[in-house]
This record gives C-alpha cells, sequence and structure tokens, in this order.
C-alpha cells in the first residue's frame, strides 16, 4: 500500500498504472483543444512475412526460394503493388496505397534486433523491453521516455489490450483497456466505488491523494466513452479485434483527453503452415491489418499532421519456404511508418540481398537497420526529445541522431 505505483484492476478487463501525478485534471483541460504529438505504436506478433509483406520483386532469389507463396512481379494477375521499382505492397495492403503516394507510408526494410533469437518470447520481450539480449530490464521503452517527462497522468499512454504490454509497464502511469464502454461501465459501479472509498480511508495521505488522481482519470475517461463512437464520413473500420482497438484509439485521440501514447497489437502472423501467397492466411491477416490502419489514419483526419504510426513485429521469417507451404523463424523484417511527420515514398534501409551468402546464418534477411535506430528517431524527431534523454530510453545504446535515417 506504500508503493509509489499503485494497480487497480478489475476482472482483467482494465489496468490502470499510476506513478505520483498531481493535477491531473487540470493538466489534462489545458491540454484539451491543442495539438500533441501522438505515437501509435503496432505490434504484430507471431512474427510477420516481411518479404511477402514489403516484396523484393526486383530479386530473382525470392522467386527462386519460394515456389509457391512469393508474390507475383506487379503487373501480373494478383501481383505486388509498386513501390519503387524494386519493392512492392502485398495486393491486399492496396488500402495503404494512397499514403504511400501522398508521401506519408515509409517502410524500412532490413530492420529487426542485433540478437539472433528464434524465441517468440524472447525477442518480443527484447524489442518492447528495447534492450536486446538483456532479460533483467525491468521496464518498457516507451515507459522509460514517459519518465523523462515531467509528471504525467493515466490517459497519457493507452493501451487496448486486456493487459499492460511489456512496453508500456514501468513507473510512469499508463492504462490498459480492452474497451472504453467496458472500462466505463466498471469504472461507474460500485465495485470501483467501494476500493476508491477503502483508498480515501487509507491514512498514508500521498497514496489517498495518488488514488484520488486515479479514479478522477477514470471518471473523465468513462464520461468521453459513454456515448457511442461515430467515425469520420465514410470511415469503416474492420469488424475484428484489431479494428476495434484502433476505433477505439481514434475516439480517444479525437477527445482531447491528453492521449500522446497508444499501443494496439495484430496477431496470429506465425505462418509455418499454409501462409499463402496473394491468398490465403496472411493475405487474410494483411486485408484486416490495412484495412483497419487506412480507416485509423482517414478517421483522425487533420490530427494526423501530429500523429506517427509505426509497426513491428519480433522478428521476420526465413528466406526459403518450407516444406508445409509456410516460412519458419527468421531475422530481417520490415516495420511501416505513416503519419503527417513521416518522409513517405521511400523504403528506407541498406538492403543486403537474398543471395545464400548474403542471408543471415545462410538462412535468413540479414538485419542492416536496428530496431532502435527507428524507435530513437521517434523519440527525438517526432517526440521532441534530446540525444542525451534518448540514450536513457535506450541504455546501453548510442543513440546518434546524425546516423537516423531521415524518415522523419
Amino acid at each position: 500500500m506504500t508503493s509509489r505505483r499503485v494497480f487497480l484492476k478489475s476482472g482483467g478487463a482494465a489496468l490502470v498504472t499510476l506513478g505520483f501525478a498531481p493535477s491531473f485534471l487540470a493538466r489534462t483541460v489545458e491540454a484539451a483543444g491543442t495539438r500533441k504529438k501522438l505515437l501509435i505504436a503496432i505490434f504484430q506478433r507471431g512474427a510477420v512475412d516481411g518479404l511477402n509483406m514489403v516484396v523484393p520483386y526486383g530479386e530473382a532469389g525470392y522467386y527462386a526460394a519460394r515456389p509457391t507463396i512469393a508474390i507475383a512481379r506487379p503487373g501480373r494477375d494478383d501481383g505486388a503493388l509498386d513501390l519503387d521499382g524494386f519493392f512492392g505492397l502485398h495486393p491486399r495492403m492496396a488500402p495503404l496505397a494512397p499514403w504511400w503516394t501522398t508521401g506519408q507510408l515509409a517502410v524500412v526494410h532490413a530492420s529487426g534486433s542485433p540478437d539472433t533469437t528464434r524465441s517468440h518470447f524472447d525477442a518480443q520481450d527484447y524489442m518492447e523491453s528495447a534492450t536486446p539480449g538483456v532479460k533483467s530490464t525491468r521496464d518498457g521503452w516507451l515507459n522509460r521516455f514517459l519518465q523523462t517527462r515531467e509528471a504525467g497522468h493515466p490517459l497519457q499512454a493507452v493501451s487496448l489490450t486486456t493487459g499492460m504490454p511489456r512496453t508500456l509497464q514501468g513507473h510512469a502511469p499508463a492504462l490498459a483497456v480492452r474497451r472504453l464502454d467496458e472500462f466505463a461501465m466498471r469504472a461507474e459501479g460500485p465495485a470501483a466505488a467501494a476500493v476508491e472509498a477503502a483508498y480515501a480511508s487509507t491514512p498514508d495521505q500521498t497514496l489517498q491523494a495518488t488514488a484520488a488522481e486515479a479514479f478522477a482519470a477514470m471518471r473523465h475517461l468513462a464520461a468521453s466513452a459513454r456515448a457511442p463512437y461515430v467515425p469520420a464520413a465514410g470511415v469503416t473500420y474492420p469488424r475484428s479485434p484489431f479494428g476495434a482497438a484502433l476505433q477505439e484509439i481514434a475516439r480517444l485521440a479525437k477527445a482531447d483527453v491528453g492521449l500522446e501514447i497508444a499501443f494496439a497489437e495484430s496477431t496470429q502472423w506465425d505462418h509455418h503452415a499454409n501462409e499463402g501467397g496473394a491468398t490465403g492466411q496472411m493475405a487474410a491477416r494483411l486485408d484486416d491489418f490495412s484495412r483497419g490502419l487506412a480507416a485509423f489514419a482517414r478517421d483522425l483526419g487533420d490530427r494526423l499532421a501530429d500523429t506517427v504510426i509505426v509497426t513491428m513485429s519480433e522478428f521476420g521469417r526465413a528466406v526459403a519456404q518450407n516444406g508445409s507451404g509456410g516460412t519458419d523463424h527468421g531475422h530481417g523484417n520490415a516495420m511501416l511508418l505513416l503519419g503527417g511527420a513521416v518522409k513517405g515514398g521511400r523504403v528506407y534501409g541498406r538492403w543486403p540481398g537474398l543471395a545464400p551468402e548474403a542471408r543471415h546464418e545462410g538462412r535468413d534477411l540479414a538485419v542492416t537497420t536496428d530496431f532502435r535506430d527507428v524507435f530513437a528517431e521517434i523519440v527525438v524527431r517526432h517526440l521532441g526529445a534530446d540525444a542525451a534523454t534518448a540514450g536513457r530510453v535506450f541504455p546501453g545504446y548510442a543513440v546518434n541522431a546524425a546516423a537516423f535515417r531521415g524518415v522523419l
């Protein structure tokens, strides 16, 4: 009860992580109507096949390694959507093509972790903590960034997940909630009232004040979730958990509740068998993923100008397909960035090639861009941190702004 962090959990549906955050309501009202930089982090859990997501159709080795699951060259039936004469998007990613054309969508290919693990659990942990190879890191990189700022409030960072993701765990205030309407009911119900009364009676004045801030934040969020959300005209989200999460983030972003960081997940990317090419399992996942991101970008409207969406996955897939028509765990992958600040219409990163001698361990796409370079560029150029502060966000890693890819 005397911890500097307070956890309030209700039926597994919501989790608030609080630090000392005085004057939450005053800061939220002050922030309302102002333009805050917004970061949306999307984790493609399961290790998406980046070579079929952003297709190197200009390399013959790609087709030699994938005789039945490769995406055809542009101009052919179910062919890739040409980006730059060498790379193309999977055809089911057509909803994102307009953002490429307007220069708001970029790709960082051959990106990933310097750690060579093929364990989903370890690789996700390393990416969310941003300390590859170090299992003892206690907090996530997004929470460490929040810790470098002035004391915040629980609505500054929200994850639309059933539990707090690793990347937002830490001392800074954050909130994890599956659905805002469900959270509103629980925040205003008798159980919440009983818990609030219990905290109000504690003799620890600091804890009492912090808990009061927590419940004020919960009521503030509940009020914004009470009315049905209506997306912008013409916007339809996919009827999927991913689409629903993005719609809730849009609701928060447009409600002026002080949101600065949001997190969501897209799952089921581990296709060891029957992956498919232009159709099949992965195509269906990319359809949901792309329609969701496109709907979200349109729904934000002019708010997109102050937003960066970044996608990530723990590692890529092997270059060659396996005997089951799928792909096994690999190394290098592709990250997407979408937003008004993104210098899009380009594929960034040094392409290592897919020749056997160029592959990582003779089988995988090699990593030529450390994922922390992408994260650090976002922290510095979008969220406004200086290089020294970024060094605290990424301990043990030399943040060099001069080496940024120039995506932002």
